[in-house]
């Protein structure tokens, strides 16, 4: 990853994250057709949802007949840490204006804003409304066609679960976070892992009086403010 923030750059950037795209959005489209969704519903909610975690969840309350308030409010709930990852970009772009900076929220995702935050590492804490759309189409594009291709494929494959495409998700995740942990050496390795840790302690201990989806989120605004404290005290 070179320091360069045009189109090109994002374009070239974002090539390494979409193989993970691909697997788990073929994972998706695969796991979909089994659930019996049709082409049209596995692009809609590519295309119009665009959420990977949400989609999946999704489709189970589908099957499961679940009413569409709480498929809504799950879906929400799910995608709430998104509200924290777009607040964090927000402040590379402040110089851009309202429509540019919609453009890039609702197109942002896990992969493409840690991948942002890996970018600025190299760039002196600078980003462009370039190189993050360019980031932001790619994997917006590559994530529908897999999904797609997945679900026609599906046909072929009954049980998903024996090829361990139900791990996808995670797995891609987990190569997310090695990423961060290797390339952010302002943060340093020692305070990451401290910040790990403690996310995960709170995330269990939550777990147990609340919703997985709002322990996540008091989990992620906890080791926030732990992040931001122990950053103090270096």
């Amino acid at each position: 990853m070179n320091p360069s923030l045009t189109f090109k750059a994002g374009v070239h950037d974002v090539l390494p994250t979409v193989f993970g795209y691909i697997g788990v959005g073929l994972a998706f489209g695969i796991v979909a057709h089994t659930s019996h969704l049709s082409l049209l519903v596995v692009a809609g909610l590519s295309f119009i949802v665009y959420a990977g975690s949400a989609q999946f969840i999704i489709t189970s309350m589908l099957l499961l007949h679940d009413p569409l308030s709480a498929i809504f409010i799950s879906t929400f709930l799910v995608n709430s840490r998104m509200i924290l990852m777009s607040t964090s970009l927000a402040q590379y772009f402040r110089h851009e204006s309202l429509t540019r900076n919609l453009l890039i929220g609702s197109l942002v995702t896990d992969e493409t804003f840690a991948l942002a935050m890996n970018k600025q590492n190299k760039t002196n804490g600078k980003l462009s409304f370039a190189w993050q759309s360019a980031a932001n189409v790619v994997a917006y594009l590559v994530w529908g066609i897999a999904t797609i291709v997945g679900a026609v494929l599906g046909g072929l494959i009954t049980n998903p679960e024996r090829f361990g495409f139900d791990f996808a998700l995670t797995a891609m995740f987990i190569g997310l976070v090695y990423l961060q942990l290797i390339s952010d050496r302002h943060l340093g390795l020692s305070l990451q892992l401290m910040v790990m840790l403690f996310v995960a302690l709170i995330y269990y201990f939550m777990i147990g009086i609340m919703s997985q989806n709002f322990a996540l989120l008091v989990a992620t605004v906890t080791g926030c403010l732990f992040g931001m404290e122990m950053k103090k005290c270096r």
